[in-house]
């Protein structure tokens, strides 16, 4: 498994009886291991939908998604996903959230605790790893998702606006959390967010998608090493210059 992606081609076309949806069209993007990418682009111009393909969950109509020599084509142990609704499970405490991949996986106990451990001391929830989900804030269920797609060692991080359920500083220190880890694996991410600061502040290269049908309008090389000074003038140049593409397309940042 190598973490690298290739989008070769992509199409996707959604068909009923009477009517015909094209999500996304002749995509193709090559994504380096290790890499935070970030995907921006107008309201229902086919995020999410890119994202369900990587991960396996959508069939595309045309085109190759591989990494290394394996196609992606249903999904699989080597990516993960962070999902807005944080979708865990709110009768289980923190350490079963994070240690059910591993469950399933079949592995040991003992090493299910100890690598769920690992990963909850990493978000700062080690004081709340016997707290039942219900029992937590937005931000720190958040935290829980990502430390359980991280445990299970996926070469890819697939993440859907992950923190766009959350507050304005809760959202930053997430942000700013999720930096740390980036310091301390080496997973590729590809992150969705409907906010030009975040992608900005966290990514490699941010990706600007076109209204549906989506395809690629640019592709922009983040120069600058992280964490990043949002106060800076470089920062809100290029903030201001995604913003116009953006504005191009009809879209408002968030």
């Amino acid at each position: 498994m190598s973490g690298d992606i290739s989008i070769k081609g992509l199409s996707k076309v959604f068909r009923t009886d009477d009517s015909e949806t094209v999500a996304i069209e002749d995509f193709s993007l090559e994504i380096k291991k290790g890499e935070l990418i970030a995907i921006v682009g107008p309201s229902g111009c086919g995020k999410t939908t890119l994202l369900r393909c990587i991960a396996g969950l959508e069939t595309p109509t045309t085109g190759v998604i591989s990494s290394g020599d394996k196609e992606f084509h249903e999904p699989g142990p080597d990516r993960g996903m962070v999902f807005q609704d944080f979708a865990l499970f709110p009768w289980r405490t923190v350490r079963r959230n994070v240690e059910f991949g591993l469950e399933i996986a079949g592995v040991p106990k003992e090493e299910r605790r100890e690598r769920a451990e690992k990963y909850i001391k990493l978000v700062g929830l080690e004081k709340f790893a016997d707290s039942r989900v219900h029992e937590l804030s937005g931000g720190m269920k958040q935290r829980v998702g990502i430390a359980r797609a991280f445990v299970n060692k996926p070469d890819i991080i697939l993440m859907d606006e992950p923190f766009g359920a959350l507050d304005a500083q809760t959202r930053n220190i997430m942000q700013a959390e999720l930096i740390k880890l980036l310091d301390k694996t080496d997973q590729t991410i590809v992150f969705i967010t409907h906010s030009v600061d975040e992608a900005v502040f966290l990514a490699d290269r941010i990706v600007i998608l076109s209204k549906r049908p989506a395809r690629i309008n640019e592709i922009i090389e983040i120069p600058w090493p992280r964490p990043r000074d949002r106060a800076s003038m470089e920062f809100t140049a290029l903030r201001k210059r995604i913003l116009e593409e953006l504005e191009k397309e009809n879209v408002m940042d968030n």
